[in-house]
């Protein structure tokens, strides 16, 4: 028996057997234009209906967004107007941390970025779905979904398998807490002279702190590096080697003053509010930090000196013999000519410094002779003080009472550098 299956296109239409098999093969050969045009007109009817699926689709997602932007705009008016009526600064005690600008400022960009991100997820959500509609291109869509899934997979799955090192660096960082919160306490007690130790001075307490502090944190850092994700990674290894020689290269004149602030805390040389001289700078400590030393000078200058400086140079303190009990010497040079006997320049120059103000009596004020030159003898005056905080008047007052005295006695203070020959001596 004959039979045939009459297709169209890939769908199967009918089954005949015996003789409406060649009756049908003629039915079916002049029906195969008609077939043809029926189908053609169903795929370009299927894919105007995609198209406008899609034109739908577009056009609904641009009017959410544009409704999301006139929303979150509303809102925006209304939190600009509220802040500058009802809003009020963001106090910590004394402290103000956030005034009513910053507020107002920080909720709107909290806005602006909620914003983004609904118009992410509304994009997120439509352009695979879009993609989705025509055959040729749903593979696009899974791919598409398959670009955003993978990672957030893939930075899921590196959450849950970091856990146990958050929770490792959270136990170093507790135990530090309370080592920092230690030393601290110590610190405080060493300063303020609650606790003593043997040859350890008050004012080493806090250099002392903040510098095991410093050497903790490092220590800190080398521990918690392990835990950190990437750490074993090439990139993680090449950044921290650049970031050394960076450190090493631009910071070696830092160091150099780190180190010597160091070495000038436990020197002792001086502290905040002494008079001291460096150099060729004199004046008031008025900050002494890491890296450089702050003075104050009597026309009160702010001189800021780095601490490498200081400690390669001479340091004058004229405080420290007061804080033991003495006094500063204070001394003035005069040249006397040899006409004038050597008793009297003594007498006059202690009764200069006896009508000085704050020239002590005890010790008293003495002469030395320093120089016989050629034309004139030198003396210097030698006088006590303890008003180290205004030494230029002290030292003024004591040049006025020098030649006050000398005038007195009708002595000209004035050394002569010639001799006068009068013709026939």
């Amino acid at each position: 028996m004959r039979w045939k299956i009459i297709f169209a296109g890939g769908l199967v239409l009918r089954t005949v057997f015996g003789a409406a098999a060649e009756a049908e093969n003629v039915v079916a050969t002049s029906n195969t234009f008609f077939l043809t045009d029926w189908l053609t007109s169903r795929v370009w009817l299927d894919f105007l209906q995609r198209f406008i699926l899609v034109a739908l689709l577009i056009s609904l997602v641009a009017l959410l967004i544009h409704a999301l932007n006139k929303t979150f705009l509303k809102l925006r008016t209304k939190v600009v107007a509220y802040g500058q009526s009802k809003f009020k600064p963001l106090m910590i005690k004394q402290y103000q941390l956030l005034n009513t600008r910053q507020i107002t400022s920080a909720l709107l960009a909290a806005l602006k970025t909620a914003k983004y991100m609904v118009i992410a997820l509304l994009l997120f959500a439509a352009v695979p779905l879009i993609f989705s509609i025509f055959p040729i291109t749903r593979s696009l869509a899974l791919t598409i979904y398959g670009y955003i899934f993978t990672p957030l997979k893939a930075i899921g799955i590196g959450i849950l398998e970091y856990i146990p090192n958050l929770f490792t660096i959270a136990v170093i960082l507790f135990v530090a807490k309370y080592v920092f919160r230690t030393l601290k306490f110590i610190a405080d007690e060493l300063e303020t002279g609650r606790l003593t130790l043997a040859g350890f001075y008050p004012d080493w307490a806090r250099p002392t702190y903040i510098l095991l502090k410093y050497i903790l944190c490092a220590f800190l850092v080398a521990v918690i590096y392990p835990y950190l994700p990437g750490a074993n990674s090439d990139v993680f290894k090449g950044v921290s080697v650049f970031v050394g020689i960076l450190f090493s290269l631009g910071s070696s004149s830092a160091i150099g003053n780190i180190i010597a602030g160091l070495v000038i805390t436990y020197m002792r040389p001086f502290k905040i509010g002494d008079r001291v001289k460096l150099g060729d700078m004199t004046g008031f400590v008025v900050e002494k930090s890491t890296m450089v030393t702050r003075i104050r000078t009597h026309k009160n200058e702010y001189i800021t000196l780095p601490n490498l400086m200081v400690l390669n140079s001479c340091t004058t303190n004229y405080n420290k013999s007061l804080e033991e009990g003495g006094s500063v010497i204070l001394y003035v040079n005069v040249t006397i000519s040899y006409s004038l006997e050597w008793r009297q320049v003594h007498e006059l120059l202690l009764a200069a410094a006896a009508r000085t103000e704050n020239i002590e009596r005890n010790p008293a004020p003495f002469v030395l002779q320093l120089s016989l030159d050629d034309f004139y003898a030198t003396y210097q005056l030698n006088a006590a003080t303890k008003a180290v905080t205004i030494l230029p008047h002290v030292y003024s007052g004591l040049f006025q009472s020098i030649q006050d005295v000398f005038r007195e006695a009708g002595i000209d203070l004035t050394s002569r550098h010639y001799f006068k020959v009068v013709q026939g001596e």
